[in-house]
Order: C-alpha cells, then sequence, then structure tokens
C-alpha cells in the first residue's frame, strides 16, 4: 500500500510487476481495483500502476477541485512518484478523458494510448437518453437489491446478465468497484460535472505520432462505439477495435479478450517506443 501526498490530495496507488511502465487510469465512480483483471494478467510483462482517483476509495482526503486537468496533474505526481519518466497510459470511461489531456498535456510522458470505453468529449458521456436516463433512476430508487441490478445493467450486457445469478455478480463487481453497487459515492456527481465540462475534441489532432487504440462494446449505453469511432478518426493513426456482445464493464465481463488485445498493443508500442528513442 503506497500514498502520494499532493498540495491538495492523498492519492493511493499499487505498483507490480517488472518491465515497461503502464498507468491504468479508472472512470467515474471506480475505484483503482477495477483494473485487477488486466493488471493480474499484464505484470508478468510490465509493471503496472493502478490507482484511486482524488476524493474516490483510498484516495483520501482531497481538498482540491474535482476536474479533469487536476486528475491529469495527479497522473503526473504518480509517474514521478513510480520514477518513470514516460509510460504506456490506459484510461476507462472517464480515465480516457484524463489519459488523452495527460498526452496533450507532456506528449513525451506517453508512450501509447489505450483508450477503453470513452469519447472524444466528455459532455458525451452526460448526455441524457432514454436508456441512460432510465438507467440514471433505477441506480437511485427502489430497494439495494434492486439498485445493485440495476447498476450491472449498464455494465454487462441483456443476454450476459440472463446467464448468471445478479447477487453473486454484484458481490463479486462490489470488490472491484469498491463499494456496495447500491450506494453512490458522494464524489460521483462531481466528477460527472468535471467531465461535462472537458472538451479537448479539437486538440486531439496534435496527438500524431502517439500509437491509440480504441476498444469500444457493442452495447455499451454509455460510450456506444460511434464515439469510438469519432474519437479515433480525432487521433492521427489510431486504431478502432469493438469487441462484441460487451457493454460498459468490458474489462471484467471478457477479461481475457481485452488482455490479448492490449498485450499485442502495448507489446508492439513498446517495441517501437524503444526503436525510436
Amino acid at each position: 500500500m503506497s500514498f502520494v501526498k499532493t498540495p491538495d490530495a492523498n492519492l493511493y496507488y499499487e505498483l507490480a510487476g517488472k518491465g515497461p511502465p503502464v498507468l491504468f487510469i479508472q472512470g467515474v465512480g471506480a475505484a483503482g481495483e477495477a483494473w485487477r483483471p488486466q493488471v493480474t494478467a499484464l505484470q508478468n510483462n510490465f509493471q503496472t500502476l493502478l490507482y484511486d482517483n482524488r476524493g474516490l476509495g483510498q484516495s483520501l482526503p482531497c481538498s482540491g477541485p474535482i476536474t479533469i486537468e487536476a486528475m491529469v496533474q495527479d497522473a503526473r505526481a504518480l509517474l514521478d512518484a513510480a520514477g518513470w519518466d514516460s509510460a504506456h497510459i490506459i484510461g476507462h470511461s472517464m480515465g480516457g478523458v484524463i489519459a488523452q489531456q495527460l498526452a496533450l498535456d507532456c506528449p513525451k510522458r506517453v508512450r501509447s494510448l489505450g483508450l477503453l470505453c470513452t469519447f472524444p468529449r466528455g459532455k458525451d458521456a452526460a448526455r441524457l437518453t432514454l436508456r441512460v436516463l432510465w438507467l440514471s433512476l433505477r441506480v437511485r430508487i427502489g430497494s439495494r437489491s434492486m439498485r445493485r441490478h440495476a447498476f450491472l445493467d449498464m455494465l454487462m450486457p441483456k443476454d450476459h446478465l440472463k446467464t448468471v445469478d445478479l447477487d453473486t455478480l454484484a458481490a463479486q463487481m462490489a470488490k472491484l468497484i469498491g463499494r456496495d453497487l447500491a450506494d453512490s459515492p458522494p464524489i460521483l456527481m462531481q466528477q460527472l460535472r468535471a467531465l461535462g465540462r472537458h472538451d479537448s475534441s479539437r486538440q486531439l489532432q496534435r496527438l500524431v505520432g502517439i500509437p491509440t487504440l480504441v476498444l469500444s462494446a457493442e452495447h455499451d449505453p454509455i460510450a456506444p462505439p460511434h464515439y469510438g469511432h469519432r474519437l479515433a478518426g480525432l487521433i492521427p493513426g489510431a486504431r478502432f477495435e469493438q469487441i462484441p456482445a460487451t457493454a460498459h464493464g468490458f474489462p471484467i465481463q471478457q477479461p481475457d479478450q481485452t488482455n490479448q488485445r492490449l498485450q499485442r498493443f502495448l507489446t508492439i508500442s513498446d517495441t517501437d517506443y524503444l526503436a525510436s528513442h
């Protein structure tokens, strides 16, 4: 268990493995532990760093603002704490937005970008389609069991949920997300507001030269594949891939597929990085 103290936050992080460095950045309301399926698979070939975003999980106390810019500074502080001049950056959802801005602010510190279930503009995540509105209501009303099941509907496709025991899955997910799925942490709305205010889409062409893999889930209600297509189109040379029969939680639902794609991408990207440096 390690912490980095910044002027306005106390950041919990965990290093594992040996090899080329990989920083994992999580999204709204999720602890860094949600990356465990990826860290477990990749730490044999890479040194990984997962962490809790400011004000969430074990990254308390936090007296500073909840903004994308502040969370980018947190990521830089963690790179420094690990002694990494540069690293491969993997971000999920809001974490993908943080990763994009980190690459824009300090491109020399980013070896490659893996952008999972994310978007070119933060406000895309805050749009209220009928489905998202219905899901948002369901995770806040009803019994605790109903709220847990509603949360699962945001992360997993319906066909998958029909094949599992929902209460067992909710308990397993709670360990990864870092909380009971029936509860919403107070910081969640602050993170959503920060995300909704951030838009760096017009600058993404500046990421030319940074290898980028954009992964989208076929049935993602939060970051549908057309956002991934658009994101990949805005970053010169980015590759887009869609994972079938998955939703917003595909790194947990389909860890083998996710890890195989990331392993291949990171290995090629690191070889190219070392050859050019």
